[in-house]
């Protein structure tokens, strides 16, 4: 059981998958065939799943964040990657900024919340970093977001189990 909750950690460290596909994988029992590979389900209980799963992407949020803030300053003293840089930045705060502005942490949130390809923690991160949302905010807006999934993807997921049960 220990080596399946630290393989849900580590498919909810992948990014684009994050706990979208490691909450399915963790509650669901049966074989998968995908492109080719065979995927055999956990089975294991969904509270489980979901607190291992929703702590984990938790975590991920904040670490991304302070990687790009880490690694982005040893990039800005290239001229040619700073005149490229400060070009985006701006143009991201001008068209999103508003928007953060009158939502606030909420709209990092439902970004977040929303299980859908190409939201989750990993590009939150990215687009509260570029905004300029500072890291307290940020983690809260992750933590209110990765509920959100992690509840909405944990009900989808047992909503499909009943409903293949039924037929």
């Amino acid at each position: 059981m220990l080596l399946k909750i630290l393989a849900l950690i580590i498919v909810t460290f992948i990014p684009f998958l994050e706990l979208r596909a490691s909450i399915p994988l963790g509650i669901l029992s049966s074989k998968v065939e995908l492109f080719n590979l065979t995927l055999q389900g956990f089975g294991l209980s969904w509270p489980l799943v979901f607190i291992t799963c929703v702590m984990t992407n938790i975590i991920v949020g904040p670490l991304v964040y302070i990687f790009l803030d880490r690694f982005v300053h040893y990039f800005l003293h290239s001229q040619l990657f700073f005149k490229y840089y400060n070009r985006k930045i701006e143009k991201t705060q001008r068209r999103i900024k508003p928007y953060v502005d009158k939502f606030g942490i909420f709209g990092v949130a439902l970004f977040i919340g929303i299980p859908l390809p190409g939201s989750g923690s990993y590009t939150g991160a990215l687009g509260a970093y570029l905004l300029g949302l500072s890291y307290k905010k940020f983690v809260l807006a992750n933590a209110i977001g990765v509920i959100i999934a992690g509840t909405i993807v944990t009900i989808l997921t047992l909503t499909g189990i009943a409903l293949f049960n039924l037929f």
